[in-house]
Formats: C-alpha cells, sequence, structure tokens
C-alpha cells in the first residue's frame, strides 16, 4: 500500500541525501544517483495495480487528503518520467556533479507527485514544488539568470491561479480529494467555469501555447541537457495531464464552452512551433519549437470531444517525451564536443561520428513521424479522430505542421551530419559506451510504442482510466 507513496517522497528525500555525500565522491554521488532512479524505475513500471494510500490532512474549511493512485494515463507518464530520469543522470555531465544529480532526484519526485496525486490541493502543492529545482538548476549551472526568472515567474503566476481555483473549488464543493473518483459528474453551476478559468491558465502556461509560451525556448536553450529532457519530455506534459484528468471530467461543460478558442490556440501553435523551427538555427531551439508544434496537436485532441483522438494524445503524450528527451540528450553530447549550437558551425559531423548521426537520425525520425515508430501512431489516431469527430478543416490545417515537422528535422540532421564541414572544427570521439546506454532505454521504448502502441491508447477502458468522454458533436 505504500509503493505509491514512496514513489512520491523517496527520490524527494534519497535527492536531498545526495547532497550530504562528500564533494570529493562526485562520482560515487552521481553513482548513487543512478541506482536510485533506476530502482524508482522498476517500482514505478511494477506499481500499476498497486492500491491508493490516503490520509485526510485538511477538514476545514473544506476536506483534503494526501491521496496518491493512478489514473491510466498518469501511470504511463510516471512510467515515462522514471525512464527520463534514468536516462538523464547516466548522460549527466557538469560542475558540482553531486548536487547535479541530487537536483535531478528532487525534481523526479515533485513530478511524480503530480502525477500521482489524485487530490486537487495536493495537486496544486505539488504544481509550484515542481518548478523549484528547475529555477536553482537553472540559476546554478544555466548561462543568464534572466531566464531562470522568466521561468518562475510564468509558471508562479499560472501555479498561483490553480492554487487559487483549487480553493474556490474545495469551497463551493466541499472537498478537493475528486482526481480520478469513479462516478464524478462534470459541475454544472456558476462558479464551475471561473474556477476552471483558473486551472486552465495554469495549464496553458505549463503546456505551453502560444502567447504563453515565450518562457520555454529561453528555459529549453539555457537549461543543462539532461534537465532539459526531463523538462521538456515530462513536465511539459503536466498541463495537458491536468486537462485531462481534472477538466475533462469536473468541468465538462467548461471545456465544450471553451472549445473554439483553445482549437485556434492549438492551431496557432501548431503553425508557429513548426515554421519558426523550420528557420532556426540553434539546435536546441528547434527542438523546442517543435515541442510547441506537438504539444498544439495534441491540444486539439483533448478538446476534441473524439474518443479516438484522446487515445491518440495519450499515445503521444508518451510518444513525444520519448523522442524529445532522446533528441535533447543527443544534442547536448553534439554541444559537449562541438562546443556550439549552431548549424551552420556543426557540417560534416557524421563522417567522423557515425554512431552520433545514428541516434540523431533515429530520434529525428520518431519525431518526424516516420511509420513503425512512435510518433505516427499517435498523429494519425488523433488526425483520424478530428475527422470523424466533424473537424475536417482544423484536421486539414494541422497536415501543414506535420509535413513540416519532416522538413525542419531532416534539415537539422542534414546540415549537422552531412552539409559542408567546419574548418576549425575539432577532431572528437564518437558515441561513447556510456551516452549510447543512456539513450538506448529511449529508442528501445519509442520503437515498441510505434510497434504496439494499444496499452497505452486502452488506458481510458480499463479500470484504472478516467471517465473522459466529451460529446461528439460534428462542428
Amino acid at each position: 500500500m505504500m509503493l505509491i507513496p514512496a514513489l512520491v517522497l523517496g527520490p524527494i528525500l534519497l535527492g536531498f541525501a545526495t547532497l550530504l555525500i562528500p564533494r570529493r565522491l562526485e562520482r560515487t554521488a552521481k553513482g548513487y544517483a543512478i541506482a536510485v532512479a533506476f530502482i524508482v524505475a522498476v517500482a514505478t513500471v511494477a506499481s500499476a495495480s498497486s492500491p491508493d494510500a490516503s490520509v485526510r490532512w485538511l477538514s476545514r474549511p473544506f476536506e483534503a487528503s494526501f491521496h496518491v493512485g493512478w489514473t491510466g494515463i498518469g501511470y504511463w507518464l510516471a512510467v515515462l518520467l522514471a525512464i527520463v530520469t534514468l536516462c538523464a543522470l547516466i548522460a549527466s555531465r557538469a560542475p558540482r556533479l553531486r548536487n547535479f544529480v541530487g537536483s535531478i532526484l528532487i525534481l523526479e519526485g515533485t513530478m511524480m507527485g503530480v502525477f500521482a496525486t489524485k487530490d486537487l490541493l495536493l495537486f496544486a502543492l505539488f504544481w509550484d514544488f515542481m518548478l523549484i529545482p528547475v529555477f536553482l538548476i537553472m540559476i546554478a549551472w544555466g548561462p543568464t539568470v534572466v531566464n531562470a526568472w522568466r521561468y518562475l515567474i510564468y509558471n508562479a503566476v499560472g501555479g498561483l491561479t490553480l492554487l487559487l481555483g483549487t480553493a474556490a473549488f474545495g469551497i463551493a464543493y466541499g472537498t478537493t480529494d475528486v482526481i480520478g473518483r469513479p462516478g464524478v459528474t462534470p459541475l454544472g453551476d456558476l462558479w464551475a467555469p471561473w474556477i476552471f478559468a483558473g486551472f486552465a491558465l495554469a495549464f496553458l502556461v505549463k503546456t505551453p501555447v502560444w502567447p504563453l509560451h515565450t518562457w520555454m525556448p529561453d528555459t529549453y536553450a539555457d537549461l543543462p541537457p539532461p534537465v532539459a529532457a526531463i523538462v521538456s519530455s515530462v513536465q511539459s506534459k503536466a498541463g495537458l495531464y491536468g486537462f485531462i484528468v481534472i477538466g475533462i471530467p469536473l468541468f465538462g461543460n467548461a471545456m465544450r464552452a471553451a472549445g473554439p478558442l483553445m482549437f485556434v490556440l492549438g492551431l496557432i501553435a501548431l503553425l508557429y512551433g513548426a515554421f519558426v523551427a523550420l528557420i532556426e538555427r540553434d539546435t536546441k531551439r528547434i527542438v523546442a519549437y517543435s515541442s510547441l508544434s506537438h504539444l498544439g496537436l495534441i491540444l486539439l485532441a483533448v478538446f476534441s470531444g473524439s474518443d479516438l483522438a484522446l487515445r491518440g494524445a495519450y499515445v503521444y503524450l508518451v510518444a513525444h517525451g520519448l523522442f524529445s528527451a532522446a533528441l535533447f540528450l543527443v544534442l547536448g553530447y553534439v554541444e559537449q564536443r562541438e562546443e556550439t549550437r549552431l548549424l551552420d558551425r556543426l557540417g560534416g559531423l557524421g563522417t567522423r561520428n557515425p554512431r552520433l548521426a545514428g541516434a540523431i537520425a533515429l530520434s529525428a525520425l520518431a519525431a518526424l513521424g516516420l511509420p513503425g515508430l512512435a510518433g505516427f501512431a499517435g498523429e494519425i489516431l488523433i488526425l483520424t479522430g478530428l475527422y470523424r469527430a466533424g473537424y475536417v478543416w482544423p484536421a486539414v490545417i494541422a497536415l501543414i505542421p506535420v509535413v513540416l515537422s519532416a522538413a525542419y528535422m531532416l534539415r537539422a540532421y542534414q546540415g549537422m551530419m552531412h552539409g559542408p564541414p567546419v574548418a576549425d572544427l575539432p577532431e572528437r570521439p564518437d558515441l561513447t559506451w556510456t551516452e549510447g546506454i543512456a539513450l538506448a532505454p529511449l529508442v528501445i521504448a519509442f520503437v515498441l510504442l510505434g510497434i504496439q502502441p494499444s496499452p497505452i491508447a486502452n488506458v481510458g477502458s480499463t479500470p484504472m482510466g478516467v471517465q473522459h468522454a466529451l460529446a461528439e458533436t460534428p462542428k
């Protein structure tokens, strides 16, 4: 019964314990952190059928509990988090390595809390807690302080609206212990739209969508690659996860009313992210803007009212996390070797680094939606679901950035690996065994998910699933 609470609190406590390891034993600290992350990953996979754990800790002015357990998609996002964290720790290289890997473990625990909690107040608290490790990592290991504060301010404002909405929900309905509760019906009174607005702002900032996205490119570019992999692949899913497990079951009417606006924002994110990625010269920013585009597609699926599109969203949430993490890690390897991220400074790497070129190629092919890899399965389910639900023109428009993803991913790969060689670029070693081991779980996972996406696509029909059907009315 204590397994899921241990998955939440264990990485936080053991992350702080990492900071007690003597500085002279930094390699030992990294090995310790990897061992902790490996145990967490195995335990997370094994926890699929673990029972909930709940302890009431607030009775007035409303009931709230430390209630943790899995919803269907929450479990898979927790598995994604555990895998990506393990890979990020294996790939970690940084000054003050002990503090770095300890911060990553603390970040894992706070994010695990977001996906495991079933109480809105606890959800809001973990939502804010997961900002702190990222902010401190940007301050300590990032190139500028300004972007760290931008990340914190944007997301803290969203966190404040989420906390206020949660307090209003608790006062209005008497309890916040409602996530994933069977038989919950959408709220339809006067307060529901206003409470939903507070939740939605936090979710849209975190996703992010245009025009609330401006913190994202600089954050992803400034973060060390292992942490960028975690934030882009998992933390960015928290907002969409919130819409799925909180918005749809509790605020179905408000979700339907907000649908037209969300479709506009999602389509803008789709197109804007794809076109900027097509002209961007910084490799990490290409992946950042591609994420903006991909997550816009998932937003359409969440608000479409189509069960098929929502199943595609489940698959694409996990698929995007896998190939986004792989891209940030492998581009981090390139940056560590060549000390630049600019395409016009990275020509001709493929002839000298064939293993590195292969890793980038596999990750890029997954990102552009190659059939047989995870990205394709999610995209085709979402687009088919949109079309069948009557959203013909949004589905047609969404095809444009889907096609453009091939253009900007192949442009980046071609420029780095097979572009004109840069004369003063020094010789560097090819992909090492350690770097390959860090990438291998991600590559294996997005290949397997592309072959067999049904375990994730069908989570809504399992006992762990969330009641989330919006009316499928052709538009």
